[in-house]
């Protein structure tokens, strides 16, 4: 039953993101102080040509009555919480710093039951953490001079799934079965020049040089999907727990996009966000495999579905490589 609440509330969570604006332009600027005297430095944001001065940048989505899932950003740090476990990732000057959180034991006392063991438990529930790329349709990862825009620094593209739920049908044991569930996968694509994207006249994507372009520290662009995957997974008692390894398929519904840049003039720090649909392929599936044992898994993901619309950007394929952490 708490599954399927959970999956109603992020139903009605999600809903409303799928009407996503065109664009929604923030811009925050931070003047640097020079003169000992200047106490304070001002913060302000431009929304739709309208000035709105903020102390701080805070986005906050949490999932559940008890916060079961927290997702916040707050500046230059990203904070997820999970159930008891989080995870944290701070974008600074000199790189990407990422942290595990430790969240306070839960006081409720549970129920203890005798554990079935008969039951096939998959491994899909948790966290994912690795990093970004895409591939040409001849499965290259050059771009072509017309596609250069789009040149990635992978070290600083990351991709992050907070898989919620899981669930298990197994084939009359409880070392091989169907796993399927829901989670949220965020991708962060680093620009590897001194641009970022947006549409031209005729709706196509394209690369976007501000005038400050010179001047970019770092350039990224943000996407966001709900994904439900349908793996086989096979299970190996090794030792006192398992080998796993499952493959399959999963599919994804977008939820929202942006392109963020931040920049330097004398004396200023500035950023600039972006929130818009960038022509994103609104659903997509692909290819997924995971290899594990007891909590720690190597996972990969390939999608068949272009990044962009058809004939609406770049025609590039998604894929990500990375860790995974279940419970």
């Amino acid at each position: 039953m708490k599954h399927v609440i959970l999956l109603l509330m992020t139903l009605s969570l999600i809903n409303p993101l799928f009407s996503q604006p065109d664009s929604i332009i923030h811009n925050d600027t931070v003047a640097v102080a020079t003169d000992p005297d200047a106490g304070q430095s001002a913060s302000s944001d431009t929304v739709a040509g309208e000035a709105v001065t903020t102390e701080t940048e805070k986005t906050m989505v949490t999932l559940g009555q008890n916060e079961v899932l927290i997702v916040e950003e707050n500046g230059d740090t990203t904070r997820v919480k999970l159930g008891k476990r989080g995870i944290s990732i701070v974008e600074g000057e000199d790189g990407t710093t990422i942290s595990i959180i430790e969240m306070d034991e839960e006081t409720e006392e549970e129920s203890i039951t005798e554990p079935d063991k008969r039951k096939f438990k998959p491994h899909f529930s948790g966290i994912d953490l690795g990093l970004n790329n895409y591939l040409t349709p001849d499965y290259n990862f050059n771009l072509p001079s017309d596609q250069q825009f789009m040149d990635l620094n992978t070290a600083r593209s990351w991709n992050l799934s907070l898989n919620f739920i899981d669930y298990g049908f197994g084939f009359g044991t409880d070392k091989v079965g169907l796993a399927t569930g829901m989670g949220l996968e965020f991708s962060w694509y680093a620009f590897n020049n001194q641009n970022s994207i947006t549409k031209d006249t005729d709706g196509f994507i394209v690369s976007y040089e501000p005038d400050y372009a010179e001047n970019l520290t770092h350039s990224r662009f943000f996407t966001s999907y709900l994904t439900v995957p349908l793996l086989l997974e096979v299970q190996i008692p090794a030792g006192k727990n398992r080998i796993h390894l499952s493959a399959g398929v999963i599919g994804g519904a977008k939820l929202w996009s942006n392109t963020r840049m931040k920049y330097r003039t004398p004396g200023t720090k500035a950023k600039n966000r972006i929130f818009g649909d960038y022509n994103l392929s609104p659903f997509r599936y692909g290819a997924t495999a995971r290899i594990g044992y007891g909590g720690i898994n190597l996972y990969a993901n390939y999608y068949l579905t272009s990044l962009f619309k058809q004939d609406r950007g770049p025609e590039l394929y998604p894929v990500a490589l990375g860790l995974s952490f279940t419970w």
